[in-house]
């Protein structure tokens, strides 16, 4: 790895919220916040790698406590969002944490980071890569974030394909939800579902596909169509080793671009907060008629 190149460092915590064991989320019960830790008050779903957690949480071994965007601190001074599990308390001197700007709702501030994976992800693609008429697959938080992404970046249209024509995405400028895109039309498809054999095929030749899901990992690409068709295949995920700072300054531009230029009324309709105590439900429900139709679910952790 280049010298200038680093990993966001990992943060201590302790205390989480939500166990996942045998293909359910069990709650914990709340534990004294340490010295030196600051108690985590928010947390943040992110539906498909949980989903495929509580799953593989049946396999021996497979036990794990969920979630990994835990929020503390308040708004007044800008919420502190962390990589620890759901409701956890955590260090905020140990690094790798982000700091909203004051005066941050906990909306966007969950939102926010969301776009900036986007962010970072983009940032992967070979340069002069045309962004106009993007494929994005998928319509949850992850394809919510990118979509948003490529409006801040002047993309006067997006193609979202999601089996949910009216999904709440549809609700960001420029995009257009489709319920199919033609085999072998895209030059540019950004897989935020992680099913990417699908989204490689709608690649015309040449044209590149951008891994910001998280791709399962039996996942196979067809290698003999992606040499023949000059395909390129860029990882995004947002915790690739970056330029020291280039994590908290994507999530700062994200936040504050969020807050200067999102209509404050498509919040309630991106966002749901729900109390933590309902999580066991919830996670029951991923994947089927009892997921929330809005792509973020913020649990509170105040009660």
């Amino acid at each position: 790895m280049p010298a200038d190149l680093v990993h966001p460092p990992v943060c201590r915590y302790a205390g989480p919220r939500i166990h996942l064991a045998g293909g359910l989320a069990r709650l914990l019960p709340a534990a004294p916040t340490p010295d030196g830790m600051i108690a985590g008050r928010f947390s943040v779903l992110s539906p498909g790698t949980e989903r495929r957690h509580l799953k593989a949480s049946n396999d021996p071994g497979g036990a794990r406590d969920a979630g990994y965007i835990t929020v503390g601190g308040d708004a007044s001074t800008g919420w502190v969002l962390a990589a620890v599990p759901h409701g956890a308390a955590f260090d905020p001197s140990s690094g790798g944490t982000l700091t909203a700007p004051p005066g941050t709702g906990v909306q966007v501030t969950a939102l926010a980071r969301f776009q900036q994976m986007a962010i970072l992800g983009l940032e992967q693609l070979p340069a002069h890569t045309e962004l106009d008429d993007a494929v994005v697959v998928g319509s949850g938080p992850v394809a919510l974030g990118c979509a948003l992404e490529l409006c801040r970046r002047g993309a006067p249209r997006v193609r979202v394909l999601t089996s949910r024509p009216h999904a709440p995405i549809s609700r960001v400028p420029g995009v257009e939800c489709v319920t199919s895109v033609s085999r072998g039309s895209a030059r540019l498809v950004i897989d935020a579902a992680g099913r990417p054999r699908r989204s490689v095929m709608l690649l015309t030749s040449g044209g590149t596909l951008g891994l910001l899901g998280t791709p399962d990992p039996g996942s196979v690409l067809p290698s003999l169509s992606l040499h023949r068709s000059g395909w390129t295949v860029i990882g995004m995920h947002e915790l690739t080793a970056a330029a020291t700072g280039r994590y908290a300054d994507a999530y700062l531009a994200a936040a504050t671009w969020l807050r200067w230029h999102l209509d404050p009324g498509l919040l309630d309709d991106w966002c749901r907060i729900t109390p933590g105590a309902e999580a066991p439900a919830l996670y029951a429900g991923l994947g089927g008629p009892g997921q929330p139709p809005e792509p973020v679910v913020i649990f509170s952790w105040e009660v």
